[in-house]
Parts: C-alpha cells; sequence; structure tokens
C-alpha cells in the first residue's frame, strides 16, 4: 500500500492532536451559547461576553439522523455535523467548500454550475442524496449555504427514515430559524478577482407578544472565476441572488406553525472542466476553458413549504410538513469534445455539438411523524412512527445545432441560432414514492440502548413493469462504559431505485435502471472530552452494493455515443475514518477529520467492461483535514487548515490517476466595536504554497484547483 509522506504528516498531526487532547485535560467550557436565539451567533465572529467562553466547533446533536434532535451520543451512526460558524470562518460560499470539512466526502465534476459528492466513495444520487430539514430536495443546482445553521452528514444508509437513498450516506442541511429578539447582520466579502457577495441576515419577533416571529436572508453574488475562455480571452462569470424567509406562529401554547419560501436565480458561464491524457496529464494551460464563451446555465429555483407541530402530550408530538418544490433551467451548452482518437486538440482541433435545452424539474413532499416516550416491560422506549412521499416529474425541451468539427484552440463559433421551444426532442417523466416506517430506542439501562426499525417502501413509475419496492430495516447496540463515552454497531440496509438512461450521448439511452440495493456494517465509539468540550470519534464500515449503475466512456465511440450506462455486478466499499471536533484549551479549538478507504468493483463473469478489481472515480484510499482557531485575544483569532486527498483513478478503467495533494490555508479575524455596534474584519488565504492540483471529475470534466487565492470580508451585527 502506498501512502504519501505528507499523508502520513497530516494523519501524524491530526493523531497528535488526540493524544495532547487526553494528555492535557483544561478547564470546563460552556456549551454553544448565542446572542439573539436558536442560532444567529455561528453566522458572527466569535465574542468573549463578560468572561463567558463559547464553543461554536462542536454541535451536540442531529435533527437528521433519527428524524429527531437526539444527542450524538445516542445516535449509533456516524455523523458529523458542520457548523455554519466554522464554515463562515472559511469564507466558504458553496457547498462543496462547507463539505471539505469532513475527509469522507469527495468532490466530483462541477460542470454545468452543479457540484456532485461522494460519500466513502459512493456518488450522492441529485435527486435523493440530499435533505432540506429532513425533506428530499433536488439539488442538481449549487446549493445555497447562506440560510443554512448547519449542514450534517449522515454516514452509511438511511433508507430506514427516508426511503430512496444512496449505500454512502445522506446530506441533510438544516436552515436558519426565525429568532425572538431583533437582530441584524451586514456582510460583505471579496476577492481578488472583484466577486462580491453582500448579505443581509435578519430576525425577530412582529409583535409585542412574541408569538410571531421571521427569519430573513438576503444575497446578491457576483463572482469572477480564475479559468478564462480561449475564444475571446474572457473570465467565467456567475450572477445570482437569493432570498429566504421563514414565518413561525405560535397557533397556541401546544401548536407552532412554520412557513417557509426561498427563491434562488444563479446564471453563469459554462467550464466543464479540463481535459486529461492517458497519461494523466493535463492538455493545455491550467487557465484554458475550452466550452465557448456564449454557453450559460440559468437556474430558477423556488422552495414553498411548511411544518406544523403539535405537542399533544408532554410525552407525546405530531409533526408534518409539505414542501414544493420548482426547479427550471435554461442551458445553452457548446458541448466541447476532443476529436476521435486524438489527445492534441492544438494540432488536430476539437468540436463542439451545441443545443439550447430547457428543463423543469417539480419535487412535492410531505411527510407526518409521531414522536413519543414511554416505559413498557421495565425499559424506557423513544419511539418514531411516520411516513412520508414525493411527487417527482420531470419534462425537457432541447433543440440541436449541427457539429462542427476540428475547431482550433482561440477560435471563435458565432453562437448558433436554437431556440428549445422549436425544439423536436421532448421528454417526460414522472413517479410516485411513499414509504411507512417505525423505529424504536429501547434504554434498557445506563448502559445499554437498543435500537431498532423497518421501513416500507414503493415507487410507482409511468409506464409498466417499473415499479419497485423494498422492505429497510435498521438495527444498532450502544454501550456507554461511562457518562462521557459509547461504543455502537449497527446494521442498515439502502434502497436507490434508478430511473432511465437520460444521456443523449450514451449507447443505452432509454433504458429503464433496476433499483440499487446496499447493506452495511458498522462499528464505532464517542467520547466527549474537557466536559463535552471536545468530541472525539472513530469507525469501522463495510458496505456492499448489488445493482450498480456505471457509465463508462467508451474507447472507440459509436457514432456520436460517446458513453455506456450498464447494471452490472457489485460494489465493496471498507475503511475507517476518525475525528475530533471542539475545544482543545480555552483559546483553541478544532474540527478534522481522516478516511482509509478500500473500494472495489466487483463484476460477474457476463461484465462486458472488464471492472472486476477496479477503483471507483474519485474514491482516494486516504484523506484528511484540519481547521483550528487559535485566539490571541478576545479581538484576535487566526486559523490555520490543511486539506489532505489521497491519489484517485479519473476514469473507471483505473489507467489514469490523479495525484494526490495537500492543499494549507490560513485565516485572521479582527473584531471591535464602533458606537456600541459590533463589527469584524476577516481576511483569508486559500492554498497558501500556490499549489497545482486536479479535484474532483473525470479525464474528460476534472476540476482544476485554484492557485492561491486571497479573501477579505467586513462584517456587522446589531
Amino acid at each position: 500500500m502506498k501512502v504519501s509522506p505528507i499523508a502520513i504528516a497530516v494523519i501524524s498531526s491530526l493523531l497528535s492532536v488526540v493524544v495532547f487532547a487526553e494528555e492535557q485535560a483544561p478547564p470546563s467550557s460552556s456549551t454553544t451559547s448565542n446572542l439573539y436565539g436558536e442560532d444567529f451567533s455561528l453566522n458572527i465572529e466569535r465574542i468573549q461576553i463578560m468572561g463567558m467562553n463559547f464553543n461554536n466547533y462542536k454541535v451536540g446533536s442531529s435533527s437528521g439522523a433519527m428524524r429527531g434532535d437526539i444527542d450524538l451520543m445516542d445516535t449509533p451512526q456516524s455523523v458529523n455535523v458542520i457548523p455554519s460558524f466554522v464554515t463562515d470562518e472559511q469564507l466558504a460560499t458553496n457547498l462543496s467548500e462547507v463539505l471539505v470539512n469532513d475527509s469522507s466526502v469527495t468532490s466530483g465534476s462541477e460542470k454545468w454550475n452543479r457540484q456532485v459528492f461522494n460519500i466513502r466513495g459512493f456518488e450522492l444520487d441529485s435527486g435523493s442524496g440530499f435533505l432540506i430539514n429532513g425533506q428530499q430536495q433536488f439539488s442538481h443546482y449549487v446549493q445555497p449555504i447562506e440560510t443554512l445553521q448547519q449542514v450534517e452528514v449522515l454516514k452509511g444508509p438511511s433508507s430506514m427514515l427516508y426511503g430512496q437513498s444512496g449505500p454512502g450516506g445522506l446530506i441533510n442541511m438544516v436552515t436558519k430559524k426565525p429568532t425572538y429578539d431583533t437582530a441584524f447582520n451586514f456582510e460583505v466579502d471579496t476577492d481578488e478577482h472583484g466577486s462580491t457577495r453582500v448579505q443581509l441576515d435578519a430576525g425577530g419577533s412582529l409583535n409585542d407578544a412574541q408569538t410571531i416571529r421571521y427569519r430573513s436572508v438576503l444575497v446578491k453574488q457576483d463572482t469572477r472565476y480564475w479559468r478564462e475562455y480561449q475564444d475571446d480571452n474572457g473570465q467565467q462569470e456567475r450572477d445570482r441572488f437569493l432570498g429566504y424567509l421563514n414565518l413561525e406562529f405560535d397557533l397556541t401554547d401546544d401548536v407552532l406553525l412554520s412557513i417557509k419560501y426561498d427563491y434562488t436565480d444563479d446564471k453563469t458561464g459554462i467550464d466543464r472542466g479540463g481535459w486529461l491524457d492517458s497519461s494523466g496529464e493535463l492538455i493545455g494551460e491550467r487557465e484554458d476553458i475550452w466550452d465557448m464563451s456564449w454557453a450559460f446555465t440559468d437556474n430558477h429555483v423556488q422552495n414553498l413549504g411548511a411544518d406544523l407541530s403539535w405537542y399533544i402530550t408532554d410525552d407525546w408530538k405530531m409533526k408534518t410538513g409539505y414542501n414544493h418544490q420548482t426547479f427550471t433551467r435554461q442551458r445553452l451548452d457548446s458541448s466541447p469534445a476532443l476529436m476521435t482518437g486524438s489527445e492534441n486538440p492544438f494540432e488536430d482541433g476539437y468540436y463542439i455539438s451545441a443545443f439550447d435545452r430547457h428543463d423543469d424539474w417539480q419535487h412535492k413532499t410531505a411527510y407526518m411523524d409521531f414522536t413519543g416516550e414511554l416505559s413498557a416491560f421495565g425499559v424506557d422506549h423513544q419511539l418514531l412512527i411516520g411516513a412520508n412521499i414525493l411527487d417527482y416529474y420531470y419534462g425537457q425541451k432541447r433543440d440541436d445545432g449541427e457539429k462542427k468539427q476540428h475547431i482550433m484552440p482561440g477560435e471563435y463559433v458565432p453562437q448558433p441560432d436554437l431556440d428549445y421551444n422549436q425544439g423536436q426532442v421532448n421528454t417526460e417523466t414522472s413517479y410516485q414514492h411513499y414509504g411507512f416506517y417505525i423505529q424504536d430506542l429501547i434504554t434498557i439501562n445506563q448502559q445499554w440502548q437498543i435500537l431498532a426499525g423497518v421501513r416500507y417502501d414503493e415507487q410507482k413509475k409511468d409506464g409498466a413493469g417499473e415499479n419497485s419496492h423494498s422492505l429497510s430495516p435498521k438495527f444498532g447496540v450502544i454501550y456507554s462504559p461511562t457518562d462521557n463515552g459509547s461504543i455502537y454497531a449497527n446494521y442498515s440496509k439502502s434502497f436507490n431505485p434508478q430511473s432511465i438512461v437520460t444521456s443523449d450521448n450514451d449507447v443505452n439511452e432509454g433504458m429503464n435502471l433496476n433499483p440499487e440495493y446496499g447493506e452495511q456494517f458498522e462499528l464505532g465509539t464517542k467520547w466527549e472530552l474537557f466536559d463535552s468540550g471536545l468530541l472525539l470519534t472513530g469507525a469501522i464500515f463495510d458496505t456492499t452494493v448489488t445493482n450498480v449503475t456505471v457509465q463508462e466512456q467508451l474507447a472507440q465511440p459509436i457514432g456520436d455515443k460517446e458513453y455506456i450506462t450498464t447494471q452490472n455486478g457489485k460494489q465493496h466499499h471498507r475503511g475507517f475514518e476518525m475525528g475530533a471536533q471542539g475545544e482543545l484549551t480555552d483559546n483553541l479549538f478544532i474540527t478534522s477529520s481522516m478516511m482509509y478507504l478500500d473500494a472495489k468493483y466487483i463484476t460477474s463473469a457476463e461484465d462486458t467492461q472488464n471492472l472486476d478489481g477496479k477503483t471507483p472515480v474519485d474514491a482516494p484510499e486516504w484523506s484528511a483535514n484540519v481547521w483550528t482557531r487559535y485566539e490571541v485575544s478576545d479581538a484576535l483569532a487566526l486559523n490555520f487548515g490543511a486539506v489532505y486527498v489521497g491519489e484517485r483513478f479519473a476514469n473507471t478503467q483505473n489507467t489514469i490517476i490523479k495525484e494526490d495533494y495537500v492543499r494549507f490555508d490560513f485565516g485572521a479575524a479582527y473584531t471591535f466595536a464602533v458606537s456600541d455596534v459590533d463589527m469584524s474584519v476577516r481576511f483569508n488565504v486559500k492554498n497558501v504554497f500556490d499549489t497545482e492540483y486536479l479535484a474532483g471529475g473525470t479525464n474528460t470534466d476534472v476540476t482544476l484547483g485554484e492557485g492561491r487565492h486571497f479573501s477579505l470580508a467586513f462584517q456587522t451585527k446589531f
């Protein structure tokens, strides 16, 4: 097994932090607090008031892991909660920059203004791998993170609670809640490219009795990227607007109604990424964008939803909710690709296949949960009984232009006269998915807890013979030898229905795909040190998936078909992960993780693509990250961070390798007050040593890691 010296250095630093934590045992500190309500302080620079110490690096519970706010120590599953306080320090602008704080998550392609992620080596499906407050969220676009209180990475199958989902896990995004007291936060940030982002975040009560509360977020972002189009040397740009409103109504002392609405308007030029040759070398310069400068995607996303909570008794609660997501996108694409059999576009040119396409996704979700506590047969029970449904629709219109070949780098090709309304390709598909579930967390005594649950799912799709159903059990055991430590084991299954092959350049376009089924065994431990100020976690996992869907690039295209999608054999992923999150001393905080992963395809004799023993794309053997905060004084804080990603394959045949890399980051923030108004200035440097590296994506759409990047932010609150 080959391990980079840099990997050893990063991993050793993580382990040394754990050893340091166990040896030092500093004085206790308070748990996470806030100044204005439930979570508002997580979005500002950390300030000490009257000698009180706040630990905003550690979160004690996850709302998504058990469909309720249950302590992480009572959750027999590996879960990582990333608070917005940390990602605000990092000046994160998208979900990829948030999830870099969990080494079990690796990024894939970022073309077409969307982001692909893998958890434990399994790719997250954009239709079933993401949740907003526990409800399915179609995530075929760059998720707005400015509305989020925290991001929860739920490791392993979660089909027992959420139905269709992948074997690697789920991403649950928890939105900001209204505040009782008036609060206002204004922030503007910029970088060396001239990008700007302006944020307004306000909350408070709308009446004297504080029975009607609100939270509102407005964002205007203008981004200029570092890569340039070859046809006119212009930079890729992005123009985004976000509006978010959450209203809470105390209908009675026992009934709470929450209404949420958000709108995203996001238009950007297309950058499909770089091309790698057969030896893994980048074709052309790092700054080169092969797409035409007139290509763009224009996304319009709306979410309108409501949640009702009824505290029936002191022990029983009913919660129900509905969300309607409308997502429309226009994509005018130049679709560049290398000429058949060529790896040198500077001699042979390349080709473009322009098209204008309109997509319409409609997601309607609803759920009803009953949760309660009772004692029976001499033990305590925390029960969850519920059901959820999903109504999905997708429609597409498309107009294709003529294929233009032997385009030379830097050559300008005029925008074709295309209109999706005149297109000849029209696609419509829909399905309904519903499930029923029951879960019981049984507390036998102070040392032992047992989790048992089961779910029935059914998906009904248009057309005969396409329906699917599944029974998904989950079992877990928690042993707590002390009040601050637990050891757990779990078994769970995943059920992830597949649709049809929709790619127009795929040999099997239109083929119906069978569901993917997975099962996992996990053994883990969690420990809270320093009076619960620091959380240490570790887990060993073994996951197997059948009916694996794989899309590969053909060695020789068949006509205009460059890819083939098949379902053949299994994937077997196993490994271990560790994490630390919280307070080491009164002025030193840390969030870090590492993962070892052994991921392989296991195929049958009928495998025509010869994938047996191969590793999936973007599944590194080793990965690690660390981010720290050192408070020099009450006003000045410094941040140091590092991200390590090991060698990964860029194609399914494992003939092209992306080298490992380590990236170092730095940040500094100064907090002050002017006329009793708190203000802060933050300066960050990402990739301090200007390391050149390849991020996610395959050999035909790899994301190029940006060099040294400077950003500056100013924030005020009152």
